[in-house]
């Protein structure tokens, strides 16, 4: 999806001391910085009490104390359900959420784990996959507010699909930016091949603008593999909430399948995919027809979707570039396979 065009942050060391004065956490022994991450920064902490994760909130979109606290709610309800997430610790003070210089921090439990792409999964721990994120759906309807009653800052709207007229114009200011560049190098190529090769695709394909989208839930926002830590073979935390809100809940199965599953090629791995949807219907309640059109709506979002190119030439942010050749590739394999990949997400 589209993301802010704004610089990124600069970089600022925590302020150690004074954050553990708020925590029956110990002194500190060691910071390290954590490498994933796009938006926020996190930094493992060894102290004389034991090791955690110290989550700087510095993505100004989702770093309101009070919006961090209620997700901090949610997660722990979470838990009590059994599900596999870090609920943060709470302060002397009764807090989860710690400001200091402006900035908003929190501080979980260290797991110790690693994340896992859908290459490094069988089948049947595609289907498990699939199966975690259904329960996750589930059991948030159960713990958030009525998604009639919903805060301000959870949308319960989709928002209209994305329009080819503007994407057009995008386009063209990209290609425009690309021709700029100095000296041209190896991206700009594959990045001028792109743009050229969709804007062929959505001329082709203009008349298929999808409506708004099905029914809505609460989601996890930004399920991914960065997201998600494995200890041996089974999950053991979905972390990161920050885009925990009301948006169609079938597109973020069928968004999260295809990060997890797409091949180096810019493929999906279509048997992975068939288990896992197979098993996120089953735990989710969702209908075929949902997942269906759900399909469509991320494959549109998809063919107009520019981020890692804007994060590139407008920001001059290099951090989702190894991400591009895969991911540019992948709509013009869906284009082409789209029957298949729809009939892997519904049958």
């Amino acid at each position: 999806m589209p993301r802010p065009c704004v610089p990124p942050p600069a970089p600022q060391a925590p302020p150690l001391r004074a954050l553990l004065s708020r925590y029956a956490a110990g002194s500190v022994l060691a910071c390290e910085p954590v490498a994933q991450g796009l938006l926020n920064r996190g930094y493992r902490l060894c102290t004389t009490r034991g090791h955690y994760f110290l989550k700087h909130h510095s993505d100004p979109d989702t770093a309101d104390p009070a919006a961090i606290e209620r997700r901090h709610r949610a997660t722990q309800r979470l838990a009590d359900l059994g599900v596999p997430v870090v609920p943060p610790l709470t302060g002397r003070d009764g807090r989860t959420v710690a400001v200091i210089g402006g900035h908003s921090y929190a501080l979980h439990p260290w797991i110790d784990g690693r994340h896992r792409h859908g290459g490094q999964l069988t089948r049947g721990e595609s289907a498990r996959l699939g199966a975690l994120l259904g329960a996750v759906h589930a059991c948030l309807e159960r713990v958030m507010p009525p998604k009639g009653r919903t805060r301000p800052s959870a949308s319960p709207h989709p928002v209209e699909s994305a329009d080819p007229a503007a994407t057009f114009t995008l386009i063209d200011d990209l290609l425009a930016r690309v021709r700029r560049h100095r000296p041209a190098d190896s991206f700009d190529e594959l990045a001028r091949h792109r743009l050229l090769e969709r804007r062929a695709l959505l001329e082709r394909h203009a008349d298929r603008r999808p409506p708004r989208g099905g029914p809505v839930g609460w989601v996890h926002g930004d399920f991914h593999p960065f997201n998600l830590l494995y200890r041996d073979e089974a999950p053991a935390a979905i972390v990161d909430w920050d885009r925990l809100g009301v948006q169609p809940r079938a597109e973020e199965a069928v968004r999260a399948a295809v990060i997890f599953f797409v091949q180096p090629a810019g493929t999906l791995d279509l048997p992975k995919v068939r288990a896992y949807a197979c098993a996120y219907r089953r735990a989710a309640g969702a209908t075929p027809a949902e997942l269906a059109a759900a399909v469509h709506r991320v494959w549109w979002e998809r063919l107009n979707d520019f981020w890692m190119l804007r994060w590139h030439y407008e920001r001059d942010d290099r951090r989702a570039d190894p991400q591009f050749p895969a991911a540019s590739a992948l709509v013009v394999w869906w284009t082409r396979r789209y029957e298949e990949v729809c009939d892997a997400f519904t049958r």
